[in-house]
């Protein structure tokens, strides 16, 4: 399935909320460190609920050690300037669509990283800042599982 990369999340709720999302639709989440929290965190354990056991996560100690493990072969990052419409890519399972953290982003090294295969951006009006960071990830991911017909999944 696909693969969620959040890069130094700080916000446990938002890591709680995609460990949720992970469960459900079959993907991965990584996370790369720093963490801005840990996983005792109760905002983490109340968001995530019991899912944790029924999802695949893993933390990284950096990008180079998350990209030796995932070995990507297309990387969506998903940024607020980004070029391509989310609508625009043909996902296929293993994709990694990966996210920065909820205060900044994506560091402007990581969106012109050789792994980047483009830039995404999610639509929204004007003059706002971001979408928060487990909303954008759920909409990312339910559109690629979508794209492959919600494989999986009981409908």
């Amino acid at each position: 399935m696909f693969r969620i990369l959040f890069h130094a999340p700080e916000i446990p709720g938002n890591t709680g909320n995609a460990i949720r999302l992970a469960a459900i639709t079959g993907a991965e989440l990584h996370l790369v460190e720093p963490l801005g929290f840990d996983f005792s965190d109760a905002k983490l354990r109340r968001a995530g609920l019991d899912y944790h056991d029924l999802a695949v996560v893993t933390v990284h100690k950096s990008i180079g050690d998350a990209w030796e493990h995932l070995l990507p072969e297309r990387v969506y990052a998903y940024t607020s300037d980004g070029t391509t419409s989310y609508t625009d890519i043909a996902y296929r399972p293993g994709d990694v669509l990966m996210f920065g953290r909820e205060s900044v982003g994506l560091p402007p090294e990581l969106k012109t990283d050789p792994h980047v295969t483009a830039t995404v951006r999610l639509p929204m009006l004007p003059a706002l800042r971001s979408l928060n960071l487990a909303n954008a990830a759920s909409i990312a991911v339910y559109e690629a599982w979508r794209q492959q017909g919600f494989a999986g999944a009981t409908l």
